[in-house]
């Protein structure tokens, strides 16, 4: 402190102050973040990542770190006047909240973007010698929040793995068929989907204009004597009907994302129409597998991303009723507290064992993280699907399963229970139950038999 008090006064103490106040509140992190996030892709994530670490960190620093460890701040004759702030803060002094809140966005950042993480490291270094400079803290007050904010920024991925967003590998790389102006493909487009409920047609005959354009409702009648790909524009759920059509008559898929989450988009790498209009001009595309399951014996039907029995498909529906007011993760997190409060045990025979279970997830090739928060899968190949399911036979299961939840343990925890297999059989014992595939609900049953079909479908990337 006496070092830094004996530093020459020149015209960076006024820089300097100003910086160490554009802090407070995080103010200057929350700008960088909403600059962040009018860049597609991993700016987003880093910005999101961000946001959430230095939440993290000023719990830790403020409410914890401060209350647990009181330290009087240094004397404020010990810098000259000129370096002092108008509003000195009252606070305990350990650890720095401020350090901690830019080494936590830095490091966040980091993980998401190095390219990004490079211009915020030199600011945030900055940020934190300044509560020196400026007499507000003790070196060893900045270096304990800096390791607070370090630590909170990498403990983000216990809870959100890297690659959330990401494009799904495949190894099976293949040539599909070049589609000049959209000649041969058919395009089922579903006029409700997405936010607005914006019929995308008009959209895609300005990228494909020989290409047809039918609704969704006319799936069923579509004549394909001279049709060479098929096309989906809209939510999963369209993608998904139109993906069961184009895998059983061997026929390459276009996914155009329409639909308010596109999850299976996102997945394929596939984020605008134009980004597929280049790949059908280009005739690149990759093979990935499907996920099948038959009800009670019946005709087996695909899903893209995951099918649910109990109160997961309750937990969908109502995680995505609030997910545009409160955010994805909040809205998950109330919507799993609710189903879990209000559900049911289902008595069902997992793969040969007798269970009692809240509620069964498979996901079509396996996601990441393995906790009851499927985000991302990392391979569209795999050949296996993602069981997972919740165990109701164990006492206080649901208010274990939320703890181990919160703190990232659900690897660890009794209740809860994941495996990936190429097939799974369920029979459910009582009533029959619902099945939900992509969002979307199917007639009850009481026999489902899971399958993965490996290199099922040919899709356009």
């Amino acid at each position: 402190m006496r070092r830094s008090a004996a530093l020459k006064p020149s015209r960076a103490d006024f820089f300097v102050k100003r910086l160490s106040t554009s802090a407070n509140h995080s103010l200057i992190w929350f700008t960088a973040a909403a600059v962040l996030a009018t860049i597609p892709g991993r700016g987003r994530r880093a910005a999101l990542r961000g946001v959430v670490a230095i939440a993290g960190a000023s719990f830790t620093a403020s409410l914890v770190g401060k209350r647990v460890f009181p330290r009087r701040r240094p004397a404020a004759d010990l810098v000259p006047v000129a370096r002092r702030l108008t509003r000195r803060p009252t606070s305990s002094s350990f650890p720095s909240g401020h350090a901690a809140s830019a080494a936590a966005f830095t490091t966040a950042v980091a993980l998401e973007s190095p390219t990004a993480a490079a211009f915020v490291a030199p600011v945030a270094a900055a940020v934190a010698y300044s509560r020196v400079h400026t007499g507000v803290h003790w070196p060893t007050d900045v270096m304990f929040g800096a390791a607070i904010g370090v630590g909170v920024g990498m403990l983000t991925q216990r809870w959100w793995p890297l690659g959330v967003g990401e494009a799904a590998l495949s190894d099976d790389r293949v040539r599909t068929p070049v589609l000049p102006d959209g000649q041969g493909l058919a395009v089922v487009a579903n006029p409700n989907s997405g936010p607005d409920d914006t019929d995308p047609a008009v959209e895609i005959k300005a990228a494909w204009p020989r290409a047809d354009v039918i609704r969704i409702d006319d799936l069923r009648d579509l004549d394909l004597t001279d049709v060479r790909a098929l096309g989906a524009a809209g939510g999963d759920g369209t993608v998904s009907a139109v993906a069961e059509v184009a895998a059983a008559h061997g026929l390459p898929l276009v996914v155009v994302p329409a639909g308010t989450l596109n999850h299976f988009a996102r997945d394929i790498g596939v984020e605008s129409l134009e980004q597929s209009r280049t790949a059908t001009e280009s005739g690149e595309g990759i093979t990935i597998g499907l996920g099948s399951v038959a009800v009670d014996g019946g005709e087996p039907s695909i899903f893209l991303n995951t099918a649910s029995l109990g109160g997961y498909p309750d937990l969908v529906r109502l995680r995505d009723k609030h997910a545009k007011r409160w955010g994805k993760w909040p809205a998950g997190a109330y919507a799993l507290v609710r189903v879990l409060h209000e559900a049911e045990p289902l008595v069902v025979t997992l793969d040969g064992r007798r269970e009692e279970v809240w509620m069964i997830f498979v996901g079509n090739n396996p996601y990441m993280p393995k906790g009851f928060a499927p985000a991302t899968r990392h391979r569209l190949d795999s050949g296996l699907l993602d069981v997972r399911y919740i165990s109701a036979d164990i006492p206080f299961s649901r208010t274990r399963f939320v703890l181990a939840a919160v703190a990232g343990a659900l690897h660890r925890s009794h209740t809860y229970r994941q495996v990936d297999l190429p097939e799974v059989d369920v029979r459910v014992h009582g009533r029959p139950v619902a099945l939900a595939t992509d969002g979307e609900v199917h007639p009850e049953g009481r026999l489902f038999h899971f399958e993965s079909r490996p290199t099922a479908l040919t899709v356009y990337r």
